[in-house]
């Protein structure tokens, strides 16, 4: 048997962090939404135990930093599964670009091992392993434009959402999620008003939901990386309504309403940066 899952990449039209925590990590409450950029996964069953992993990008992981196979063994380990089987993930998103890849490729394993394995698992289930494997998990095992909070392990879907384009530069470097994170001082940092943004957003008013968006991580991903500021700059002078980093970068984005004004910052981007995409929200 044979099971294909599309994993599409996110972008953060908000991002706060609200406290760090007790425990050492961060609480945090952002919106996110699902983009038309996307990986797949397609997952065959196998007669012994072994999981076989291949994926057209060399630079992704075969070992126990592979986000997929903890989602295969994690499953396996729960429900006493036999069988093993082979894994093959066609990577498009970019890596290391806060856009979620890892996550979202995770997420669509899951799903597909729920279906392969005939496990009829609830979206409890399903959540209690993916947050497991990491904080963007359980948001992208189901997607679409939602509120995400505490660990990014409670997702609210948002009702209503405006529709536009979206215009992606990932620069020539990565970022790492986990070297940013402690570099956070919540006293310190711009904080982000979500609750408003929420509200524009299912108010369906597009300008207004542009002037809340934000992510209290750029201040510390640009210090880090200054050619981040160049990028969101280009962008909005090329006619971007808004330009904002995702996550925790490199990855900036251009929200346009038509597609026509994508299509000039498409233009303007690609002499800039080489890794240039033109999507739509979801």
């Amino acid at each position: 048997m044979k099971v294909i899952e599309k994993a599409p990449a996110k972008i953060n039209l908000g991002l706060d962090v609200i406290c760090k925590r007790p425990d050492g990590y961060h609480d945090l409450s952002m919106v996110m939404t699902s983009i038309d950029l996307n990986d797949y996964v397609t997952i065959e069953t196998r007669e012994d135990d072994q999981f076989i992993f291949e994926s057209n990008d060399h630079r992704i992981p075969t070992n126990e930093n592979n986000d997929v196979l903890k989602a295969a063994k994690l499953i396996q380990d729960k429900y006493g599964i036999k069988g093993g089987a082979s894994i093959y993930l066609e990577k498009k998103i970019p890596v290391c670009a806060g856009l979620g890849g890892g996550s979202t490729d995770a997420a669509a394993a899951i799903r597909a091992f729920d279906q392969l394995w005939n496990l009829k698992m609830t979206d409890d289930e399903m959540v209690a392993i993916a947050k497991q494997i990491g904080s963007d998990v359980p948001y992208c095992l189901f997607g679409g434009m939602a509120h995400v909070s505490g660990m990014g392990d409670v997702v609210s879907h948002l009702k209503k959402s405006p529709s536009f384009w979206v215009v992606l530069v990932k620069p020539n470097f990565g970022i790492s999620t986990r070297t940013i994170f402690p570099e956070i001082d919540c006293e310190s940092i711009s904080h982000v008003d979500i609750i408003s943004l929420i509200n524009a957003i299912e108010s369906n008013q597009y300008q207004e939901m542009l002037s809340y968006m934000g992510n209290s991580l750029e201040d510390i991903s640009i210090n880090r990386k200054p050619f981040i500021q160049k990028l969101k700059d280009r962008m909005t002078k090329s006619g971007a309504d808004i330009a904002l980093m995702s996550g925790s970068g490199p990855t900036v984005f251009g929200i346009c309403q038509t597609e026509k004004k994508a299509d000039r910052v498409v233009n303007s981007m690609r002499g800039f940066c080489k890794e240039v995409y033109k999507v739509r929200s979801l």
